[in-house]
């Protein structure tokens, strides 16, 4: 399961991911919320980049090159 560029391309600020690989210790997918809005280039038709946050302390961003390692929250197999 990998999030594609437009599903990418359509979360706002407050929609949740789950990371595929990274795990909590009751075997659920770490959460990352989305922190703030999509920011796309004219230059770089394919490129974008997602401000995201996990807990208080960690931000990350999600880019065209490391989309593959999240999916949507409605996605998630181990989804309640």
């Amino acid at each position: 399961m990998a999030i594609s560029f437009e599903q990418a391309i359509q979360l706002k600020h407050g929609d949740v991911i789950h990371h595929n690989e990274l795990k909590n210790s009751n075997g659920t997918c770490q959460k990352f919320k989305v922190n703030g809005k999509v920011k796309l280039w004219k230059t770089k038709p394919n490129a974008f980049q997602i401000p995201i946050k996990r807990g208080l302390k960690e931000y990350y961003y999600l880019t065209n090159f490391n989309c593959d390692q999240v999916h949507l929250a409605s996605e998630c197999p181990a989804y309640p």
